[in-house]
């Protein structure tokens, strides 16, 4: 059997593009002689559709999509992810699930069983919970046949019946095959193919497993659609961050899996997966939002200098413009730095100073502000100034704002809500300062594009005299540290001065940390690539005291 594993990127509620994509493949997989396509979950409708399946005319539309997918399925089939109507008045109204397509019609249905619910996932908000377990059969093939999570769950013990597998194995399959959903994070890759690895070598199964490709705002997804033999072995293996297709020829009585195409040679450095992951996720953002063109603030320091390069790679460089705000507290060289930076890339740039916005608003203010000294209340007006220009010029032509703000900052407050904090997408919201450095080493990897002088100069916000972000802030080697291990590695107060972190120093961080959730409720869509990103797969309250 000739299985071809269909990797694409897809739109939400799309059906007319997402039926033509997969409709495509099947064509052209057909031309290569392949006998079985396999596409990820909920390819029909695109994932995760959230509240939209709380839509009948949504189900409908994915139901009529499935039919018309099903109708091009003559002399080759096809593995397809859609919702499915539970007729099971007692449970929810949906399933997850894997629609088996032959012979222009449908011939089995499998639905997901383990629905998860932590971190981005919200899935038994919507589906009923597959009980049922049978393989399905495809010439005389016997496919278990599950959805993402489905094989995530291994027990040790193989007489424990806890999750699918462990009853599908018992029907002696020949194959497993696993529609996936699988979001990127910079260690979810090697964390999946152990889970992929283990599941063919406890059930002595061969498996193939396809995942999808793209951005879903600020959902990344790697793809890395694989084929595992019963030894753990990667046979064949999908491009990371885009469409692609490979066929796996499946021999059942020996159960080998071959590939005429070579194993793709697949990234670890994290640097290196996390540049990837943001050029595509601004990249799907201006396309399926029907975007074009960005704009940024570009201060010279390190932050909008990665940013606009990032951002250049995504979108051209054409189509990105490049906006210098200076105020009477920018040093030369920062202005300097940010115009070489342009020019290197060749991106559109203009210098617009904020001096008289700021002395204007600061005029109006002087009656009330009753001479009282200088501190952070003109150091935001100067960056709420600078926001109201970018904004002004994006709606008069049209830009999408990119937002600059580093994760460090973020997850501290060091920023001004409705200044620097706006933007229509946060592209390194995610990424730690420490790591926006990596990333810019990583841009210069062959050249200088990025002025080595913003990568090794003091960090600093420019808001007054001689300001630099260790002012406020602790060393970033030492507080993104401290900030990892609380958000990502949820470890208590007490763990991390049990781990010889300063005590004052990690209440005080904390404590930013924890005040500042106000901010972050109000802040653009972050593009997430680590495992626990702020936004909807961390939700905390705002008003709390953990603290100690």
């Amino acid at each position: 059997m000739r299985i071809a594993l269909a990797q694409l990127n897809y739109i939400i509620g799309d059906f007319e593009l997402n039926t033509g994509k997969i409709i495509q493949t099947i064509e052209s997989c057909r031309q290569k002689g392949a006998d079985l396509v396999v596409f990820a979950e909920l390819s029909v409708c695109g994932y995760p559709p959230r509240d939209f399946l709380e839509f009948n005319d949504f189900i409908d539309k994915s139901y009529a999509a499935v039919q018309t997918i099903a109708s091009h399925c003559h002399g080759i089939a096809a593995i397809v992810g859609a919702p499915s109507r539970n007729p099971d008045a007692k449970g929810k109204n949906l399933f997850n699930s894997a629609w088996l397509l032959a012979e222009g019609k449908i011939q089995a249905l499998a639905h997901k069983a383990l629905l998860p619910t932590y971190d981005i996932f919200d899935e038994y908000r919507y589906f009923e919970p597959n009980r049922r377990f049978e393989c399905v059969s495809l010439k005389g093939v016997k496919i278990a046949l599950t959805i993402c999570e489905d094989i995530w769950n291994l027990v040790p013990d193989p007489l424990y019946i806890s999750n699918p597998m462990d009853v599908l194995a018992l029907q002696s399959p020949d194959i497993m095959i696993n529609i996936a959903a699988s979001p990127f994070n910079y260690d979810q890759q090697q964390t999946r193919l152990g889970i992929l690895r283990a599941n063919t070598v406890q059930y002595k199964i061969p498996l193939i497993y396809v995942n999808q490709a793209g951005a879903q705002t600020e959902l990344l997804f790697d793809g890395n659609s694989c084929a595992v033999d019963i030894a753990g072995n990667i046979t064949g293996h999908c491009r990371a961050f885009t469409e692609d297709t490979v066929i796996i020829d499946f021999d059942p009585s020996s159960r080998s899996l071959v590939s005429d195409t070579p194993v793709a040679t697949r990234s670890t450095s994290k640097i290196a997966l996390i540049h990837d992951a943001l050029v595509m996720g601004i990249r799907d953002y201006f396309t399926k939002m029907g975007f074009k063109k960005a704009i940024l603030g570009l201060s010279g320091g390190i932050d909008s200098a990665v940013t606009l390069a990032l951002a250049a790679e995504a979108l051209g460089k054409e189509n990105v413009y490049a906006v210098l705000l200076p105020s009477e507290f920018s040093s030369d060289h920062s202005i300097n730095d940010a115009v070489a930076l342009a020019q290197n890339l060749g991106c559109i740039y203009d210098t617009i100073s904020i001096k008289d916005g700021y002395t204007s608003i600061l005029g109006s203010l002087q009656p009330y502000f009753n001479n009282l000294p200088f501190n952070v209340a003109e150091e935001n007006i100067q960056a709420r100034v600078r926001a109201i220009i970018l904004m002004g010029l994006a709606n008069k032509f049209g830009y999408i704002l990119l937002n600059t703000s580093n994760k460090s900052e973020a997850a501290v407050g060091y920023g001004t809500l409705y200044g620097d904090m706006c933007g229509g997408i946060s592209v390194l919201g995610d990424v730690y300062k420490t790591d926006v450095y990596g990333l810019a080493n990583y841009i210069n990897r062959e050249h200088e594009i990025i002025p080595v002088n913003s990568i090794v100069k003091p960090p600093s916000a420019e808001l007054r005299p001689g300001q630099k972000d260790s002012d406020s802030l602790p060393d970033y080697e030492i507080l993104d540290q401290i900030l990892y291990n609380y958000i990502e590695l949820r470890q208590s107060p007490s763990d991390l001065v049990a781990a010889d972190f300063d005590e004052a120093t990690v209440k005080r961080v904390l404590r930013m940390v924890n005040m500042n959730e106000w901010k972050r409720h109000q802040t653009p869509p972050i593009l997430r690539v680590s495992p626990k990103a702020f936004g909807q797969g961390r939700r905390m309250p705002i008003v709390g005291r953990y603290l100690a």
